[in-house]
């Protein structure tokens, strides 16, 4: 037996259309982040991106659990005196909330080259309009 190695030209992407309507964010973005790392597919190799396009629509009608509504903070700091950040969740809900499912998303990704090319096809959408209808079978 001979172990299989997917090369670059035998990748075949698929387009996924996920509704975030009432669904729980860490679920939601768990499910993701697997079909981007093409973890869901039977020939994931680890060192090829063979993930999918995602397409994610009502990212404002996502869902958390508990008390993370009041109490959950997105930290950054720019690396400047000065330039640290905390916005809750509330906020970001109002404000972006497309941004929400991008970072739990990429929080769950692994932390190499191949993230950057990953978050690429991940596209998020408030409202249920988006211009990739298209790319579905449905």
């Amino acid at each position: 037996m001979k172990t299989y190695i997917l090369r670059k030209k035998n990748i075949k992407r698929q387009w996924h259309l996920i509704d975030a309507k009432g669904q729980v964010l860490g679920r939601l973005t768990s499910q993701i982040a697997m079909k981007l790392t093409g973890k869901t597919k039977v020939d994931y190799t680890p060192n090829i991106d063979n993930g999918d396009y995602i397409v994610v629509i009502n990212a404002k009608d996502v869902k958390v659990t508990g008390n993370k509504e009041k109490q959950k903070v997105y930290r950054s700091h720019s690396g400047y005196p000065g330039g640290f950040k905390e916005i809750k969740y509330a906020k970001m809900k109002l404000e972006n909330p497309a941004r929400i499912i991008q970072l739990a998303v990429w929080g769950m990704l692994p932390d190499n080259r191949l993230r950057d090319g990953r978050m690429a096809r991940l596209k998020v959408f408030v409202a249920d309009k988006h211009p990739y209808t298209d790319k579905f079978d449905v």
